[in-house]
């Protein structure tokens, strides 16, 4: 009879262990399948689907600390080539120019007002001069706030009569402020300086 029951007993160990063994990998597999799930989910909300030109596009979601450095590159690329490129079309120009004006602060205003009243825009409407600028590089400092920058480019003033081809090299800092429809990235130009612009090339036509 001791016999039977120590079966028993032994038998309901067994039992009891390959049910704590069952439940426990039960646990595991609910704790896999949430984490997976989440995992996943984090994952579909990071893509971000674009419509361009009737096709869609997958694009990536990410902080805006894993893109500072490229956001402030274009930020200081999009306002000099806002600036600098003219044509012999007051309304463009005005246009890219007021486009410009909304990256920057006073400074960049200061020097539009300078060119202004000293006939630089009405001169290449009257000349029928075309100006166009190539940013090179832009060297931007995040270790420090605000991000101060370099811009090297190359300026090309087209005329009747020649091309001529200038290097352009500009300082400043970068601020941040809030993003909007006129300032896509957040950030302002301060302290804008031109501290370089020579001519390199003049070719007669």
């Amino acid at each position: 009879m001791f016999k039977k029951f120590r079966n028993i007993e032994t038998a309901f160990q067994h039992v009891r262990a390959f049910t704590i063994a069952i439940i426990a990998c039960a646990f595991l597999a609910i704790g896999f399948t949430v984490y997976q799930s989440h995992r996943l989910i984090a994952t579909i909300q990071s893509r971000v689907y674009i419509l361009f030109n009737g096709k869609v596009l997958d694009a990536l979601a990410a902080d805006r600390k894993d893109n500072v450095a490229v956001e402030a590159r274009d930020h200081i690329k999009t306002f000099h080539e806002l600036f600098f490129t003219l044509s012999p079309d007051d309304k463009a120009n005005k246009a890219n120019l007021g486009k410009a004006l909304y990256l920057a602060d006073e400074t960049a205003k200061r020097e539009y007002d300078n060119l202004s009243e000293s006939g630089y825009y009405a001169n290449i409407i009257s000349g029928n001069i075309s100006q166009q600028l190539h940013v090179d590089s832009v060297n931007v400092d995040l270790r420090n706030y605000p991000y101060s920058f370099k811009c090297f480019a190359t300026q090309s003033i087209i005329r009747t009569s020649s091309t001529v081809t200038r290097s352009l090299v500009t300082t400043g800092e970068l601020r941040n402020i809030g993003r909007s429809d006129n300032n896509p990235h957040g950030f302002l130009i301060q302290r804008w300086a031109t501290i370089e612009n020579t001519d390199l090339k003049v070719i007669n036509r």
